[in-house]
């Protein structure tokens, strides 16, 4: 019977990590069967690869952002977290015993999540870096989890958090990276550019309806830039299929003209501040762009690790308030800059126009952005390095663990 892995992970971000990582163990060992249990949200970056899902999935509220507001906690609770956490461990301790080795990718939940299972399982603590603080404080429940005997390696996303994690004597400690960065390759895509003029990409995150929110404040963002700047700057938005739907909508909500991807406001000068919108090119405008202005969290952290500068405009969250972008600022550096202090208003956007002429004109600082994102979030090669560790532990010396029960058949997907 081929060797079976587990992918467990409590959060998008850390969905689309274990997914990159996946994409990378299929081509170098497409005999081994994998599956996934998502903590948080329907696990669609599972979903998208075919891997099968091992147990109950549903958003709530929060999006599994409670740490940023805590009044979302209790609303995650009014609509069914305990019960679905319930379910989740239930199926955690079903299923995970048939698996040769967990991959957990998370916090404390998705190292807790792993350890439950019984099985051996490699820890991703890809939300977790002592760049926010200079040192990492661990709580009781991770330090339990990853200092287990079944604990086999700890992977960190930045070369300083592993360097921390081993100076405090924590062992197996291995520096993992960003696993998206090695498919961020452009692919071609006709972005429609003007030669010799700067382009400002427009990262306004993936979860709606907070994404529509969000690029509404920069739509309003662009109207300020473009009274300042002209047309001597050009605007790509990079959204997700859902947000694209709704363009003409929103559009029309806001007194813009809408045709064919193409939003166009004119100004009372009769200049016309215009944005060029795709839901397939965010590899190619993300590495083709100067600078970034970012509402989101991973998509921001690929491009200040290819080395592009990016300037913060707070929301109201659940995920990308202010409390989201200040953190970003401890974990990025240089490389971010923070509007404001908490949700945009008017003087807000006009702040962060000034804050894009300033920026664009200051060739010293664009070139250091290149060398701290590197410093800070390490090369590709992450997805790559995560993949062989994981082959090396299914080959590893047997340790002992909780023995395998019966469990549904391969491939089942349980409601």
């Amino acid at each position: 019977m081929p060797q079976r892995v587990l992918f467990i992970s409590n959060g998008h971000g850390e969905d689309n990590h274990s997914a990159h990582v996946i994409r990378t163990l299929r081509k170098l060992a497409p005999e081994i069967d994998i599956a996934a249990i998502p903590i948080v949200g329907e696990g669609n970056a599972y979903r998208r690869l075919g891997v099968p899902i091992l147990g109950p999935t549903q958003v709530l509220p929060s999006g599994g952002f409670t740490y940023v507001n805590r009044w979302l906690l209790l609303k995650d609770i009014q609509a069914g977290l305990l019960s679905l956490s319930l379910r989740q461990i239930k199926a955690i301790r079903r299923h995970g015993p048939a698996f040769d080795l967990v991959h957990a990718t998370g916090d404390s939940v998705g190292q807790t999540c792993a350890y439950l299972t019984g099985r051996p399982f490699i820890s991703f603590i890809s939300c977790l870096s002592a760049l926010y603080e200079g040192h990492l404080q661990t709580d009781f429940v991770m330090r339990f989890a990853i200092r287990s005997p079944r604990c086999r390696a700890v992977i960190t996303r930045d070369p300083y958090t592993a360097k921390d994690l081993q100076k405090q004597g924590f062992e197996k400690v291995h520096y993992g990276g960003i696993p998206s960065l090695d498919w961020l390759i452009p692919q071609g895509k006709d972005l429609q550019l003007m030669p010799a003029v700067p382009m400002v990409a427009l990262l306004p995150g993936s979860r709606m309806p907070e994404a529509v929110r969000n690029f509404k404040l920069m739509m309003q963002f662009v109207v300020e830039s473009t009274r300042l700047m002209g047309n001597t700057v050009q605007f790509r938005a990079a959204l997700v299929p859902a947000l694209m739907r709704e363009l003409g909508a929103i559009a029309a909500d806001l007194g813009w003209q809408y045709d064919a991807g193409q939003l166009t406001y004119e100004l009372d000068d009769g200049a016309i501040a215009a944005i060029r919108c795709y839901d397939d090119a965010f590899n190619d405008i993300v590495c083709h762009t100067t600078l970034v202005i970012g509402m989101a969290g991973l998509a921001v952290d690929q491009a200040v690790a290819l080395g592009k500068p990016v300037i913060q405009i707070p929301g109201e969250g659940p995920q990308f308030n202010y409390a989201f972008a200040e953190a970003q600022d401890r974990l990025l550096g240089m490389s971010a800059q923070t509007i404001g202090t908490g949700p945009a208003t008017p003087e807000t956007l006009v702040e962060a126009a000034h804050c894009l002429q300033k920026t664009l004109n200051n060739a010293d600082y664009l070139a250091a952005c290149v060398d701290n994102g590197r410093d800070r979030l390490g090369t590709p090669g992450a997805s790559k390095r995560i993949a062989q560790l994981i082959l090396d532990n299914l080959n590893a010396d047997p340790i002992e663990v909780t023995p395998p029960t019966p469990t549904a058949e391969r491939g089942t997907i349980t409601p």
